[in-house]
């Protein structure tokens, strides 16, 4: 099979390919000893999965489910690199519950497949499913790249999302890690953090939009309005070292007000900023100024 026609195959979704994959294998040397069942400990995760967490509720949940119904879709795996050893292509999540709930041996399809397409399907099944957070997905997508030569556009055909969508998850790769965790526990959406991208202070509008509660348009504004000149030439001046000179004006000022004060000096004036934490404090400062 070309690899056009490899792609077009998955394109068609996850339904259509355990359709196939649920036909009976050919019976070898590998082949479980039972059809259709395997002991659950010959299977073994897949390290390149896309998919890392695993919330510990969900899987509470369904250990019970199997424990009473137990597994009603087989595990999809293909032969590892040990003798009776099987690699989950597809179904890493029954398999730990299956493990939670004592079961010894569990229901499987065995397929022979290349790396690329293990991955492929294994990031369909998560897509589809909505089981891959924002981040999980975007890592995946970007395997696939690095890996096996994708592009943006076979990506969108093989997961049968748009391009826009590819290209906008791959965008969240780029931003720093503290937002890429408020992705991972749900803190922040999919759509708050892409308009965090271009922001010249993303970690710094990602704690604003959840505390403020803002919606996506409203992030987006604010992560699209122009910095405020003022306030970007102040922080350089603050950057810069202070000579003798300021520094003794800043102690003389501040041991005046009891308060910290900075002094900035610019091409064209410059500012005293003073510094209170409770209003104490500023009633103590306009005190002190209507007195002198």
């Amino acid at each position: 099979m070309s690899e056009d026609q490899s792609r077009k195959r998955l394109g068609r979704g996850l339904a259509a390919l355990i359709g196939e994959m649920d036909k009976p294998e050919p019976q070898s040397a590998r082949a479980p000893a039972a059809e259709g069942r395997m002991p659950i400990a010959f299977v073994v995760p897949n390290p390149r999965n896309p998919r890392r967490a695993f919330a510990d509720s969900d899987l509470a949940d369904l250990t019970q489910s199997i424990r009473e119904h137990g597994i009603v879709q087989p595990v999809v795996v293909r032969p590892g690199k040990e003798r009776d050893q099987y690699e989950i292509i597809a179904g890493e999540r029954r398999w730990r519950a299956a493990q939670r709930a004592g079961l010894t041996d569990i229901p499987v399809i065995v397929r022979d497949v290349t790396d690329r397409t293990a991955l492929e399907l294994a990031i369909i099944e998560n897509v589809q499913r909505a089981d891959l957070n924002p981040v999980e997905e975007a890592a995946g997508y970007q395997q696939l790249i690095d890996e096996h030569d994708y592009t943006q556009a076979d990506l969108a055909q093989v997961i049968g999302k748009s391009r826009s969508h590819v290209a906008n998850t791959l965008r969240l790769l780029k931003l720093p890690d503290v937002i890429r965790d408020m992705l991972v526990d749900g803190t922040l959406s999919a759509g708050h953090a892409r308009t965090l991208v271009t922001a010249t202070d993303p970690a710094g509008l990602a704690r604003r939009i959840v505390e403020e509660g803002l919606s996506v348009r409203q992030a987006e504004a604010l992560a699209q309005a122009p910095a405020d000149p003022g306030r970007t030439e102040r922080a350089s001046a603050d950057r810069q070292p202070k000579d003798a000179d300021t520094a003794a004006l800043e102690k003389l000022l501040s041991d005046a007000t009891g308060l910290k004060v900075s002094v900035s000096h610019r091409a064209r004036g410059g500012e005293v900023r003073i510094v209170y934490k409770t209003l104490e404090q500023l009633d103590e400062l306009c005190r002190r100024l209507n007195t002198n």
